[in-house]
């Protein structure tokens, strides 16, 4: 049974910065693409980063590029979000997403087979 694990949200003050990490159980990091979406109140699910595990390609959001790193450390089977300069408008829940396949449409959240729970994250201005 597959478990994402998400941990390392909290509230931060605008400019500040946060590492997420999530944790992966029961299945191998290494041959997984791996997602993180945001879920701002009153919003849809939005894509914000992903690590591809085929071609090691990495890609992001437009609106978090330059403050966003994805990474991943397939020896401890978890992937890591580092955030910086955030700012209110990153105020949201963010989850972790796994996806076993070829993943072209990195960018949908139907393209990924298991999520975690979430984890939130709040930036006051």
């Amino acid at each position: 049974q597959v478990h994402l694990l998400e941990s390392g949200g909290g509230l931060v003050q605008a400019g500040g910065s946060l590492r997420l990490s999530c944790a992966a159980n029961g299945l191998t990091l290494r041959v997984y693409t791996m997602g993180w979406f945001r879920q701002a109140p009153g919003k849809e699910r939005e894509f914000v980063a992903a690590s591809m595990w085929r071609s090691g390609s990495i890609y992001y959001a437009n609106s978090v590029k330059g403050r966003f790193t994805i990474s991943r450390d397939n020896a401890k089977n978890t992937v890591y979000l580092q955030i910086d300069s955030l700012k209110p408008e990153d105020t949201a829940v963010y989850y972790c997403a796994a996806d076993s396949g070829y993943t072209p449409n990195y960018k949908q959240d139907d393209s990924y087979d298991y999520w975690g729970q979430g984890t939130q994250v709040t930036v006051s201005s």
